[in-house]
């Protein structure tokens, strides 16, 4: 069996399309949950090391073994303009980050990804204790994974961030873990030492073993992603760039990048400068993006793929402002996006605090008719069928189809595989694809083409006994 995703451009033949988008499925907000922890400086008791959240950065991961969400976020431990603003001022005042802000890495825990938890670790001293849910001082951007693949127990947690002592001291380091808490003394990087002002994202790539951090570099003024690589985890490439946003004002902020179904998916937080003017002016939005090399990126649909809420500062939802990510969590047939979101723009007065939403499995994006009242009109490229065994992922309004006719490379229909000849059924949201009184075994090695028609329908996926053949992948 094998599944491909509609948002991958390499199963479509592009010139035979029509009247056919693809659209980005919006993440479905948990509106139920809300919040699920937040900023407590203000609260009572308060937490004074958690003045400003500001991006966050958040590594939502599930532990299999503990049974239990783990999440490390970026802070400022110190920031005395926040300090010193109270909530109420701060709706008539601007932010003007003073020097002397020190960042860290803080850690908060859940059983159920729900209801979480900050316990005093007792790591870290801040103001004469110990009893804070500190994990390191000075860190920034700090990155955090599970790896699975990782025979040494003591080295199943791997951690990146950058060191940032001041304008002139800062450099990368990664550290390694047993049970996600108690790390290792910090291993500074040999070589390179990329700007990394960003949420530093590693983690170990599925095709080649090696691993991999998203950073960021600049060029030319904007904001640049960048790859490094390495084969221990302690020894690292100069960072290269992979990708860019498009000018000001939609420029790639971070990126945390997760392997789904052979493709690479990025979570772009898309920071909005460039026209002081616009209603989303230094404002940050998630978009979802796609590669299928790690080396060069488009985004997926015109529409964000995690929409910031709504209102403005003082009076809006928590998210209105500015939004980054984590990977998603699978639980359940759903796909769970944990991320930290900003109630005001992002050189300002902002509060930030963890939210969660959730698309189905397998439906990440979708083709849908341009012109509603037209029927919509997608192309595979070659494939070679192996079995019986075919269906396709889609949302059907009432009264809308979907039909897949099996034709040769020059478009000659194959008989009894006509659009007319295809039966669908329903099964788990999927539809099983059939032929009247023929048998896709009777295709078996032949090189056919999929012509798909559709009307009043989303198109996600589709899976079975084939293959496509990747002509130019």
């Amino acid at each position: 069996m094998h599944k491909f995703l509609f948002l991958d451009h390499g199963v479509f033949n592009g010139f035979l399309m029509s009247n056919a988008k693809l659209h980005a499925h919006p993440v479905i907000k948990d509106k139920e949950n809300g919040v699920l922890f937040t900023e407590e400086f203000f609260k009572t008791p308060a937490k004074p090391w958690e003045v400003r959240y500001d991006n966050g950065y958040p590594n939502v991961i599930y532990d299999p073994e503990e049974k239990i969400y783990r999440c490390y976020y970026t802070l400022f431990l110190r920031d005395d303009h926040s300090a010193n603003t109270s909530l109420e001022e701060r709706k008539t005042s601007t932010y003007h980050p003073a020097s002397g802000r020190v960042t860290g890495c803080c850690y908060a825990e859940s059983k159920d990804g729900i209801h979480w938890v900050k316990p005093n670790l007792g790591l870290v001293e801040y103001l004469g204790t110990k009893e804070n849910n500190i994990l390191f001082r000075r860190a920034h951007g700090t990155g955090v994974f599970y790896d699975k693949l990782e025979k040494d127990p003591a080295k199943r947690y791997k951690l990146i961030t950058k060191v940032d002592y001041s304008h002139d001291r800062h450099f990368m380091v990664t550290a390694f873990s047993a049970d996600g808490i108690h790390f290792s003394e910090f291993h500074e990087w040999p070589e390179h030492n990329p700007q990394a002002d960003t949420h530093n994202f590693a983690f170990r790539d599925e095709r080649t073993g090696k691993f991999i951090l998203i950073t960021r570099i600049w060029k030319n003024s904007l904001r640049i992603v960048a790859k490094c690589e390495s084969e221990d985890f302690i020894n690292w490439s100069a960072p290269v760039e992979i990708a860019r946003g498009w000018g000001f004002e939609n420029e790639i902020y971070s990126m945390p990048v997760f392997q789904y179904e052979k493709l690479y998916l990025g979570l772009a937080s898309i920071y909005h400068e460039g026209d002081q003017g616009a209603e989303n002016f230094d404002r940050v939005d998630v978009q979802l993006m796609a590669s299928t090399t790690l080396d060069a990126w488009e985004k997926i649909g015109d529409e964000y793929f995690i929409p910031r809420g709504e209102g403005k500062y003082g009076d809006g939802e928590f998210d209105n402002g500015c939004i980054y990510a984590s990977i998603p969590v699978e639980e359940d047939g759903k796909l769970w996006f944990y991320y930290l979101g900003g109630n005001g723009q992002h050189t300002n007065f902002r509060e930030t605090s963890l939210g969660r939403g959730y698309v189905p499995k397998d439906k990440l994006a979708y083709y849908a008719a341009k012109r509603s009242g037209e029927e919509a009109l997608l192309t595979t490229r070659m494939v070679n069928f192996y079995g019986d065994t075919f269906r396709i992922l889609a949302d059907l309004e009432e009264g809308g189809h979907v039909t897949v006719a099996l034709k040769t490379p020059r478009g000659e229909t194959m008989p009894g595989f006509d659009h007319g000849d295809m039966r669908l059924t329903e099964n788990n949201g999927w539809y099983d694809i059939s032929y009247e009184n023929h048998s896709l075994w009777e295709q078996e090695s032949k090189t056919l083409i999929l012509e798909i028609r559709f009307q009043g329908a989303k198109l996600y996926a589709f899976e079975g006994e084939l293959d496509l053949i990747r002509a130019r992948y």
